[in-house]
C-alpha cells in the first residue's frame, strides 16, 4: 500500500499539479491555447524527439519492436471497440466514437511525463517511439474513422506529412545510422527547447481540460473506462511479451498503452461532427480516473 501511495504522490501527482496550474491559468487569463499548442507541436516536440533519439542508444531492433507493439495496440483496441459496439448495437457514429477514444491515447503530454518521472529518461526516449506511431495513426486511420470513411488517402497523407516530429525522428535516425555527431551548438539549442516540451505540454493539458463542460452519461463512460482503462492495459502486458519487449522498452510501451484517451481526439470529433460531447466526456473522465489505474500498473512495472 505504501508503494502505491508513493507512486501516486511522487510520480502522478506532480503531473496533475502542473496540469492544474495550466487549468487555473486558463480560467483566470483565458490565453490563446491554439498558439501555445502550435509552439509545442511545431517546435518543442520535434526538439524533444531529436534530443532524445540522438542522446540515447536505442537499438534499431528495439525501436521496431516498440513501433510494432504500438501499431498492434492501436489496431487491437479499434477491433475490440468495433466488436463491442456491434454486439451492443450502438449507432454507427457512437461505435466510431468508441473506436477512436480507445485507439488513441494521451501518450504525449501525460504519457511522456509519467515515463520520465516513473522510469527515467531512458524509458521516456522509448515512449517517444510509441507516441510518434500513435500520432501518425491518429492523423491517418483516426481521420478515416472520424470522417466515416469519406476522407481521401491524399488528405490523410497530407495530415501525416505535416507532423514535424516525424522529420525530427528521420533526421536523428540518419545521424545515428551514419554515426555522425551532432554539433554541440546545435544539440544544446535543440536540447534546451526539448526540455521545455513536457512542462508546456502539461500546461496545455490543464488548459484544454479547463475548457470542457461535462454532461455525464454513465453507461457510455462505463463502457469507455472498461475498454480503454481496464482491458487494454491487460492486453498491453500480453503484447509486450509477444513482441519480446524487456526493461525500459517494456515499461514505456505498457505505460503508453495504458494511458487515458488523447485530448486531441476531441479535435477530430469536432471537425467531423462525430459525437463531440461523448468523446469530450471520455477524454475528461479517463484522464481524471487514470491515477487509480496507472498507479498499480506502475507499481507492477517497477517490481518486474
Amino acid at each position: 500500500m505504501y508503494l502505491l501511495l508513493q507512486i501516486l504522490r511522487d510520480q502522478i501527482l506532480p503531473i496533475f499539479l502542473a496540469a492544474g496550474i495550466g487549468a487555473a491559468f486558463e480560467r483566470i487569463f483565458h490565453p490563446d491555447i491554439k498558439s501555445l499548442s502550435r509552439v509545442s507541436f511545431y517546435i518543442l516536440s520535434p526538439c524533444l524527439v531529436f534530443s532524445s533519439i540522438t542522446s540515447n542508444n536505442l537499438p534499431a531492433l528495439e525501436f521496431w519492436r516498440i513501433a510494432a507493439f504500438a501499431v498492434a495496440t492501436v489496431l487491437l483496441s479499434g477491433i475490440l471497440a468495433f466488436t463491442v459496439g456491434s454486439i451492443l448495437k450502438l449507432r454507427p457514429s457512437m461505435t466510431s466514437a468508441l473506436m477512436i477514444t480507445c485507439m488513441f491515447v494521451n501518450g504525449g503530454n501525460y504519457g511522456l511525463s509519467l515515463n520520465l518521472f516513473a522510469f527515467g529518461t531512458s524509458a521516456m526516449s522509448r515512449a517517444i517511439v510509441y507516441y510518434l506511431v500513435s500520432i501518425v495513426s491518429m492523423y491517418s486511420l483516426g481521420v478515416f474513422i472520424a470522417s466515416n470513411g469519406l476522407t481521401q488517402p491524399k488528405e490523410a497523407f497530407t495530415r501525416v506529412a505535416k507532423v514535424p516530429a516525424l522529420y525530427a525522428l528521420l533526421f536523428a535516425g540518419l545521424l545515428r545510422w551514419q554515426e555522425w555527431h551532432t554539433p554541440a551548438w546545435l544539440y544544446r539549442s535543440v536540447n534546451l527547447l526539448g526540455e521545455a516540451a513536457i512542462p508546456v505540454m502539461l500546461l496545455i493539458l490543464g488548459m484544454q481540460l479547463a475548457k470542457v463542460k461535462l454532461i455525464l452519461r454513465w453507461q457510455w463512460i462505463s463502457l469507455v473506462i472498461l475498454l480503454r482503462m481496464l482491458i487494454m492495459p491487460v492486453i498491453a502486458f500480453g503484447l509486450a511479451s509477444l513482441f519480446q519487449l524487456t526493461g525500459d522498452a517494456r515499461r514505456a510501451a505498457i505505460t503508453e498503452a495504458s494511458m487515458p484517451t488523447a485530448v486531441i481526439v476531441t479535435v477530430l470529433a469536432l471537425e467531423y461532427d462525430l459525437e463531440p460531447t461523448l468523446i469530450t466526456e471520455a477524454v475528461v473522465v479517463t484522464t481524471l480516473i487514470s491515477p487509480l489505474t496507472l498507479t498499480p500498473i506502475i507499481a507492477i512495472l517497477q517490481m518486474t
